[in-house]
Parts: C-alpha cells; structure tokens; sequence
C-alpha cells in the first residue's frame, strides 16, 4: 500500500466567522492510499482551535510512513485499532488515514461504504447550510443566495435575538442555532424560550466545553434540546454527555474517523441521545465520507464543500439540502484534476 499526501489552501467564498473568530482560507491535507489500481482518499484541515497545522500533518506522515503503509489486508475496523497507538495524539490525521483506508477497501470489494455497512438510503436527513456571523444585512444577503430547507446560524455576538428575529422575516425554513461556546447558563435559558418563538429546532453547545455543572443546568431548564459538540470529542465522552446534553454532534476528524463515529452513534442511541454528525470546512473528499453515516443519523451538517470557492474534489451532492450519493464505490470521492 503506498501513502500520497497532498496538501491545498482551500478558499472561501465569504469570510467566516465564528464566535471564536473570523477565516478566509482553509489549509487541507488530501490523503490518499494506493493499491492495486485502486485509491481511496481521506482529509484533515487545520484547525487553530484544535492546534493543527498541515506543515505538522506532513511532519507526522512523513515519520510514520512505514507503519501506515503495511499491506492493505486488514477490516477497516482493525486497520484503525492497528493505528491507534500511533495516531491517539493527532486524531485528525487518523481521521484522514481511516477515511482514506475505508474507501480504498470498500472499493476493492466493489461496494459503495454505505453497502460494507448494511445500510439503505432510506429516510436521509436533510443537510443544513451554515450562515457564520457577520452584519444581519449580509447575514441576510446569504441566505438570499443560497435558499435553503435548514439554515444552521452562528451566534455568540450582543444582538443574538436580533439577529435571528431579521432573518426568520426572510423565510420559513427551519433554523438550528450554534452558539460555538459563547453563552452562559442564564443567557442559554433565556435566549432558549424567545428561539423556540421563532422556531428554532435545537441550540448547539451554548457552553464552554467544560462547564458540565452548567451544562445540566441548561439541560434541565432550556425550552428547546441542546447538542453537544466541543462537549463530545471522542467517544469517552458521549456517556458524559447522558443527562447533559439531549443529543450529541460528532466531528470526524475530532473523533478520528469514521470508525470510531459510528461507535459513538451507536453508544449515544443506546442512551437516547439524539445523533448528528457535522463538518469542518472541508472539501468533497471529508463530505462524502459523511454521507454515509446519514441512515443512522437524526440531523445532518455537511455543507462544507457548498462554503468553498474551490473544491479540490468531487462526490455526493448537496441540492437544496437533499443529499445525492455519487455513482462511484467507496464512499464517492475523486479528486479533481
């Protein structure tokens, strides 16, 4: 099996801006796995939040270029419990590994991922469209351009409500709100009872990861669920999350991979916790891959591709928030030439 890595500066098509900051630019690593004649690609972006860079990313294959490379006979599954020792201190990179590992086998098997998991295409949740935080006169020129069924709607500024109050004048779809740890306990309550007013479905991580004893706090008293997402990293913490949180937002690269995601799913189903998975702003190659987690979610976030200027790849579509699987095994992903 032979390790490619490419490297790419993906650009936005508007400033981003987030209650942690503003981005223009995503710096994205492309790995892709060979064998045989066939490829299978997977990727991690840099993430400052996160303290990723891709120059580390290179660094980090380059050294470890001999483990990854090992014949290609192993499950997905036990290729990425082979890398774990490895990688459990940089789970973006083995995000990127076992995507990467996981398309290359499936296509090798002649099926799509979604078929080497027993999965149908039946019942798929829309996919919102993110509207990161800016003034309401370009918040709303956004979602002018792209209409769409599910807007996801970045907060954490002094005229929340106000914000969201302008743009439901603008539309009937439905808005989920993230708040990207901005609020406190009281704000959280309060801001809670006026959005369900202007019907917002649920209220993403209003709290600082750690603050947990608020965290029940909200649970207990919000008018409308909250999810988790800086809260649930990697699957130690979903069961942290029961009676905390009333659903949780699994990332990926966060998690390391689509394995341990669909470990998780499972976990927080058992625990009656609703079950999202959502994207960084990444390219087609991390979107499709997501895609076919999408039969055993509740709520879907891949819009990361549809927010580029410059995708280096292609695979499933998002139209009007309907997903459409690419005809391609594996999970659906090509790179552009």
């Amino acid at each position: 099996m032979k390790l490619i890595i490419r490297s790419y500066k993906l650009q936005l098509k508007h400033p981003f801006t987030i209650s942690r900051g503003t981005r223009t630019e995503i710096p994205s690593i492309i790995v892709e796995l060979q064998e045989n004649g066939f490829s299978g690609f997977g990727e991690a972006t840099e993430n400052p939040y996160y303290h990723t860079t891709v120059e580390q990313f290179e660094k980090e294959f380059i050294q470890k270029r001999e483990i990854i490379e090992i014949a290609a006979t192993k499950t997905p599954e036990e290729y990425w419990d082979y890398l774990f020792p490895y990688f459990k201190d940089n789970m973006f990179l083995l995000c990127a590994l076992d995507e990467a590992y996981t398309d290359l086998y499936t296509r090798k098997k002649n099926l799509k991922l979604y078929e080497y998991w027993d999965l149908e295409l039946k019942n798929l949740p829309q996919s919102n469209y993110t509207i990161g935080i800016d003034t309401i006169e370009n918040m709303a020129s956004k979602m002018k351009e792209m209409p769409w069924p599910i807007y996801k709607i970045k907060l954490g500024t002094k005229n929340d409500l106000e914000i969201v109050t302008e743009l439901r004048k603008l539309t009937d779809a439905v808005f989920r709100i993230d708040a990207n740890c901005g609020w406190n306990v009281n704000e959280t309550i309060k801001n809670s009872i006026e959005l369900q007013k202007l019907g917002v479905e649920f209220i993403e991580q209003p709290l600082a990861p750690t603050n947990w004893k608020g965290a029940k706090i909200v649970f207990d008293n919000s008018y409308l669920p909250i999810i988790a997402d800086e809260s649930c990293l990697v699957e130690s913490d979903v069961e942290k999350c029961y009676n905390h949180f009333h659903g949780i937002n699994i990332k990926l690269m966060k998690c390391g991979g689509l394995t341990p995601a669909k470990r998780m799913i499972s976990k927080a189903k058992s625990l009656g916790l609703k079950t999202m998975v959502g994207c960084m702003t990444e390219s087609s190659v991390g979107i499709s891959a997501i895609a076919h987690l999408t039969p055993i979610l509740d709520f879907v976030d891949m819009d990361g591709a549809l927010l580029l200027k410059n995708d280096v790849a292609s695979g499933v579509k998002i139209e009007n928030g309907n997903i459409i699987f690419s005809n391609t095994n594996g999970t659906g992903a090509l790179l552009n030439k």
